[in-house]
């Protein structure tokens, strides 16, 4: 690996882990238990990033941030979704705004 640790390395290392046996991946006993988990434990990453921003930890704010990265790479690989396909939709849309961008989306 480089010196500088990408999401790209974390979605190959995810993979391999995805393969191994689950009592030896905590990756892959994630994914064994199905998306519902996969995306229950982003959430709870997600939360405890909030708090860590708001409680001015920045120590806090790294941990969790990489707990959410890593949770979000679980997620993407649960739903067979290459990180290529992020890659794409941000240099998609840097084209424009993040308002207009917004405006674009269709309303539910």
């Amino acid at each position: 690996m480089s010196d500088t640790f990408t999401l790209s390395e974390l979605e190959i290392i995810i993979a391999a882990r995805a393969a191994a046996d689950s009592s030896q991946s905590y990756t892959r006993s994630l994914l064994d238990k199905g998306i519902g988990k996969c995306a229950q434990k982003l959430g709870e990453e997600a939360v405890e990033t909030v708090i860590a921003a708001v409680s001015a930890d920045d120590a806090a704010v790294v941990s969790e941030s990489a707990d959410l990265l890593y949770h979000l790479m679980v997620v993407l690989k649960a739903r067979n979704i290459p990180l290529s396909a992020i890659h794409d939709e941000l240099a998609r849309r840097t084209g424009q705004s993040g308002l207009a961008e917004k405006a674009s989306r269709p309303h539910a």
